[in-house]
C-alpha cells in the first residue's frame, strides 16, 4: 500500500479529504494504463515534439506520433524491470486524491522515450509483435 505523508506524519485526523492509503498494485496499473493512453494524446505529441527539437532539429511531429506508438507493441515483451524504468522516466509524481489521481508527466523523459524508440527499426517491433 501507498500511505498519505500527511497519515504518516500523523496530522491528518478527521481530514476526509485526502485518501489514506491506496493498493500499490492497482495505482501502479492505473498509472501505467494511463501513462500508455497519454502518449497517444495529440497534445502530448505535440508537446513531446516541442521538447525533442532541441535535441533532434530534424524531427518531424508524425515521427514523434510514431515512436510514441511503437510503444504499445513493445510493452508486453519488455522485462518488468524495464517497464518499472519507463515508468520512473516518464512520471514525475502521482497525487491521488478522492476525485482520482492526477499524474505529472516528464517531459525530458518523453523526449528520452523518444530518442530511445525512434533508434528501433519498424521491422524489428514487426517481428516482436
Amino acid at each position: 500500500y501507498y500511505v498519505a505523508q500527511r497519515v504518516l506524519k500523523g496530522d491528518a485526523a478527521g481530514d476526509g479529504s485526502i485518501v489514506r492509503r491506496v493498493s500499490a498494485a492497482e495505482i501502479e496499473a492505473a498509472v501505467v494504463d494511463q501513462v500508455r493512453a497519454l502518449l497517444r494524446q495529440p497534445e502530448i505529441v505535440v508537446g513531446t515534439w516541442m521538447a525533442t527539437r532541441t535535441e533532434m532539429p530534424d524531427l518531424k511531429e508524425g515521427e514523434v506520433r510514431d515512436a510514441l506508438a511503437r510503444l504499445d507493441p513493445l510493452w508486453g515483451e519488455l522485462f518488468p524491470a524495464e517497464q518499472a524504468r519507463i515508468v520512473r522516466t516518464l512520471v514525475e509524481r502521482v497525487v491521488v486524491g478522492p476525485a482520482g489521481a492526477d499524474i505529472r508527466l516528464r517531459a525530458e523523459g518523453l523526449a528520452g522515450l523518444v530518442r530511445d524508440l525512434t533508434a528501433i527499426a519498424p521491422s524489428a517491433l514487426m517481428a516482436a509483435a
